[in-house]
Formats: C-alpha cells, sequence, structure tokens
C-alpha cells in the first residue's frame, strides 16, 4: 500500500515562483490544502531568510522555512531553530582558494538588519546582478579587505556569475585545501547564463537538513515529498521518498528518472501536490 505523505518540501525559487518571482493562486491554494490534510510544509531555499519571507507570509498557516541551503532552518516568525555555519578560518580559506573571482565574493551572515551581506565593494558596477546593493541596502555593509568582516562565523561565501566561469570555480574550490571541509551548492540558470555558487560548511545541504529536521518531527523519508528544480535541491530530491521535479529543471536532472510535473510557469507545483497528495 502506498504511503501517504506527511511532509511536503518545495523549493522556491524556479518551483513554487514563477519566472516573474511571483507565487501563483494555484500553487498557494494547493499547498493550503495539503497542509489542511495534515501533511507538514517546509519551504527549502537557497535564499536568506530575509528574502524569502515575502513569500512565507503570503501563506495563512505555520510552517518552517529551511533557508540558506539547509544552513538555517526557521520558524515562520523567524525564530531560529537549528543552524549550521560556515567556520570563519574555512571562510578566510575560500576566498584564498577563489582566485580571480574572490574581488566579487560576499559573506552572508545571520544577523537582523546591516552586516547582513558584507562586500569589498558597494558601487553598483559592482553588485552581482543588476539592482543588488539598492534592494538590499538595509542589509548591506562595505568591508575592505573582506577578511576583516570575519569576526564571527558566516553563514556562506556567495559567488555570483555565468554558467562556465561558475562551473570554473567549483571545480576551482573542490580541488582546492580546503576542499574537504566545505559544501559548494550550485542553483544554475543556462538560459540567462547566470549562476549562483553558494559555499557552505562541510555536510551542509538542503537534504541533511530536511532529513534532520524529519527525523526531529518523527516522520520517515517514505512519508516525504519533496519538488525541486536545480542542482542545489539535489540532496533534497534524493532524501524525499518521493522526489519531483520541474518540466524547467535541467536534463541533466531529468535523466535520474524521477517523477515531473508542469512547469513553475504552470504551477506545477499545484499539479503535483493534487495528484500525490491531496487526490490520496
Amino acid at each position: 500500500m502506498k504511503t501517504a505523505i506527511r511532509l511536503l518540501a518545495i523549493d522556491i525559487d524556479g518551483t513554487l515562483l514563477d519566472s516573474r518571482f511571483e507565487l501563483s493562486a494555484a500553487n498557494r491554494e494547493a499547498v493550503v490544502a495539503a497542509h489542511g490534510r495534515g501533511v507538514e510544509i517546509v519551504l527549502v531555499t537557497g535564499r536568506r531568510f530575509a528574502f524569502a519571507r515575502s513569500i512565507v507570509e503570503q501563506f495563512p498557516m505555520e510552517l518552517t522555512v529551511i533557508a540558506s541551503n539547509g544552513a538555517l532552518v526557521k520558524s515562520k516568525d523567524g525564530a531560529t531553530l537549528w543552524r549550521q555555519l560556515l567556520p570563519r578560518e574555512q571562510a578566510r580559506a575560500v576566498l584564498r582558494a577563489a582566485g580571480p573571482e574572490r574581488g566579487r565574493a560576499l559573506l552572508l551572515f545571520d544577523r537582523d538588519g546591516k552586516g547582513q551581506i558584507v562586500t569589498e565593494n558597494t558601487d553598483p558596477a559592482h553588485a552581482p546582478v543588476e539592482g543588488y546593493f539598492e534592494r538590499n541596502r538595509a542589509y548591506l555593509m562595505e568591508v575592505k579587505p573582506l577578511e576583516e568582516a570575519l569576526t564571527e562565523d558566516p553563514i556562506q561565501v556567495l559567488f555570483v556569475g555565468g554558467v562556465q566561469p561558475m562551473r570554473a570555480l567549483e571545480q576551482q574550490l573542490l580541488q582546492a585545501p580546503c576542499a574537504s571541509a566545505i559544501t559548494v551548492a550550485r542553483a544554475e540558470y543556462p538560459r540567462r547564463d547566470f549562476t549562483l555558487l553558494d559555499v557552505l560548511d562541510c555536510g551542509c545541504n538542503k537534504g541533511r537538513a530536511l532529513a534532520r529536521w524529519a527525523v526531529s518531527r518523527g516522520l520517515l523519508r517514505e512519508q516525504t515529498m519533496a519538488i525541486g528544480d536545480n542542482w542545489n535541491d539535489l540532496e533534497m530530491l534524493e532524501f524525499a521518498g518521493l522526489p519531483v521535479l520541474m518540466e524547467n529543471s535541467s536534463e541533466e536532472l531529468k535523466q535520474r528518472g524521477w517523477a515531473v510535473t508542469a512547469s513553475n510557469d504552470d504551477s506545477g507545483v499545484a499539479t503535483a501536490v493534487r495528484r500525490y497528495v491531496l487526490s490520496s
């Protein structure tokens, strides 16, 4: 007999949100309906919690947020339930190993307000994506050299760039002396030639954080459904008893043979939730 889904883990960008970064009514209603059936909802994202909060608040019920690719677990109101920070000595080692990309690195910290994001240069021309510094002005701090900001452990070191440069940087970091002490999470968008490369503590990823949360709630992986679209969702999808990929996922990911739902622009989350949760 098929095991009923009790835990629903959903990625945000490219999955829950459409290509305009909006939450469709269909996705919202399906997730709310699943919660009404007693299913626990966890939003699992590479976003900082502060950046995810506007999405979280569109849901009327309690839910949990696994943010920063598994480094932070927070309640809907922002209380920290668990965290795994990157030791500052490893952050320094990552900066040393980054080569030419070192100058564009960002440090992200588990803080409120200013200093949550630290960069060496706040000139808009230096921003990782257009408008990033302006949108995050309340959180932004300039420190040069960046290493001087490492008076406490950060959540991560973040690099942003084109697909091929970031793939090359990933391989460079994985061959560096610090490789055994870090995790590299890649969210890749080939159509936009855009990649987010997060460097986190060793073993820190969405899947491990989700597994830990499931255990704490007395839930089994067979009772877990996860929906994602990108490489940083891989461990989360591998953990879930029912992994579901978005149609807009890469062909490489689809080759793993997992179920595929509609695209994020066609409310694929709602389609999957109706099929695997609400129809049970």
